[in-house]
């Protein structure tokens, strides 16, 4: 490895400062296009192309990125088709790890972009945002500088600028899903059913408390990364209980209990399928037929692989005339995210909405 320029810093692996921040400059770059994609007007972010004699796309990841790209404005044109479209974005980008071995490097970064809904109806809210988190690989060329081969999404759960996904493999049925709540379908603005507004339940807290904490967490709460389970039900367990929900003590391995203490909690507070258990055990929730039927404050889970186990909680945070509800959730950190860009993105994907 040639010996760093004089006055730069070292940085893992030996390579200089300058060239380390070009793979970060990269991945910003090619998210930020992604981003330019979806959006009718203008997109800014914090990305700055390198220089290309420090790093630059290989010959196979540019072509790949053109077929992304081209992919998302067609996804655009059917968003909006569907009445959903974006006038302004915003794309950042931070390195979170780099690691140098040799002629090879992978960096990870964390995308923080907000999306401005255009105003088609009138009363959609004014922006959706996210943190999405990717691994990039890139390799020494013949011609001595860094190419990007490859960028892989860490998450579970793609975001509206993310290539398509591949279909999920279909799982046997997961044994003791109990009790077991229907699928609920997409079809869009079935017959409206109001809230009960006698609950005595304050579904605008349970909002507004999501929304406050979306990206940066209460710390008031324990977080679970995504290697501990994920944070989505616990976050959405809090909303809950901001709004009105009080503890049922007992047990931590009881799905008929549902607490949060200052050293460990039940199961039902940070688990997807305890808390579907002991949300319908208490009749604390309804099912309902439709997603499209979810009203604010109320809770909508996912099983991406159809395998009978529910991998994702969401909170309804919004809801717009046309009968649209808006999700706001942890572990993939997102704000006031469509049904309609949900169901779009993961079309294979079985939903259970629960009124609250």
């Amino acid at each position: 490895m040639p010996a760093n320029p004089a006055g730069a810093a070292a940085r893992p692996g030996g390579v200089d400062r300058a060239t380390a921040e070009s793979f970060g400059r990269i991945a910003g770059v090619v998210l930020t296009d992604r981003t330019a994609a979806i959006v009718d007007g203008k997109v800014q972010g914090n990305a700055t192309p390198p220089s290309a004699e420090k790093a630059h796309l290989s010959s196979a990841m540019a072509r790949s990125e053109k077929s992304v790209v081209a992919s998302l404005r067609q996804r655009k044109k059917e968003l909006k088709v569907l009445g959903e479209a974006y006038s302004a974005g915003d794309t950042r980008v931070a390195v979170d790890r780099t690691g140098i071995d040799g002629k090879k490097a992978v960096i990870r970064v964390t995308e923080t972009t907000r999306l401005t809904y255009r105003k088609i109806r009138g009363d959609e809210p004014e922006d959706t945002g996210f943190q999405a988190h990717h691994e990039l690989s890139f390799a020494v060329a013949g011609d001595g500088a860094w190419e990007l081969t490859g960028i892989r999404a860490l998450d579970e759960m793609p975001q509206i600028n993310a290539p398509a996904p591949t279909a999920p493999k279909v799982k046997a049925a997961a044994a003791g899903d109990m009790p077991n709540a229907p699928e609920a379908s997409v079809w869009p603005f079935p017959k409206r059913l109001p809230k009960d507004t006698a609950t005595g339940l304050d579904y605008k807290a349970m909002a507004e408390y999501a929304e406050k904490y979306w990206k940066n967490y209460n710390p008031d709460y324990r977080a679970y990364p995504l290697g501990t389970g994920g944070d989505c039900t616990n976050f959405v367990s809090q909303a809950l209980k901001a709004g009105g929900w009080k503890h049922a003590p007992g047990k931590a391995g009881d799905y008929t209990k549902w607490w949060y203490g200052s050293d460990t909690q039940s199961d039902s507070w940070t688990g997807v399928n305890e808390w579907s258990w002991f949300a319908q055990n208490s009749k604390r929730v309804k099912p309902l037929k439709y997603v499209y039927q979810m009203e604010v404050g109320d809770v909508l889970q996912a099983d991406f692989d159809r395998d009978g186990s529910k991998d994702h909680t969401m909170l309804v945070t919004y809801r717009d005339s046309l009968g649209t509800p808006y999700l706001t959730y942890h572990s993939f950190d997102t704000y006031r995210r469509s049904m309609l860009s949900l169901s779009v993105m993961l079309p294979l994907t079985k939903w259970y909405a629960y009124r609250t």
